[in-house]
């Protein structure tokens, strides 16, 4: 027995050596062509949005900046300014943005010997500064899009950005 099991290896051995060898030579021939590239979508390949950002609400005195100077107003602005307006013990106040661009605002406030700054950046971000004749204090983060209300001796400023480059700016005095 152990002479059949011998012969039956032997036996199968060159033809799957032979089979293996056919196709090898098969797989590697040259003269082949290469498989047929994967077939290509006919619909467009998706491109960057090339929308520009909505434009910030329409402030209540537009871009008008004197509008500022009764310490209540709504503006929007699109660059650096000064605003100087009356404040809350009566004293010279100066509200200078001093940096507007898409979802930024950088402005600083100063009021006798007093002075704040605030900044935000960032979709839908803002600051609150509340300048009192005694101090003053700031709040930044996400703001909503609305009036801020006004403070018994106090005037509150609300500087909120965009992303089409303007920022709000509300002034409110009692």
């Amino acid at each position: 027995m152990p002479n059949r099991t011998k012969k039956y290896v032997l036996r199968g051995w060159p033809r799957a050596l032979t089979t293996l060898t056919i196709l090898t030579l098969t797989a590697c021939n040259s003269s082949e062509e290469p498989p047929a590239a994967p077939p290509t979508s006919t619909r467009p390949h998706p491109t960057p949005e090339t929308t520009s950002p909505s434009p910030s609400p329409s402030a209540a005195d537009g871009d008008d900046v004197a509008a500022c100077t009764d310490g209540n107003c709504e503006i929007t602005v699109t660059k650096p300014v000064t605003i100087r307006l009356e404040g809350p013990d009566g004293s010279p106040t100066t509200l200078s943005v001093t940096e507007v661009g898409p979802n930024k605002i950088e402005y600083e406030v100063k009021s006798g010997n007093g002075q704040s700054k605030g900044g935000a950046s960032g979709k839908g971000q803002g600051c609150l500064t509340v300048l009192r004749a005694n101090g003053s204090g700031n709040s930044c983060g996400p703001l909503r899009d609305t009036r801020p209300a006004a403070q018994q001796d106090a005037v509150v400023i609300q500087a909120t950005t965009s992303a089409d480059g303007t920022a709000t700016l509300h002034v409110v005095t009692p």
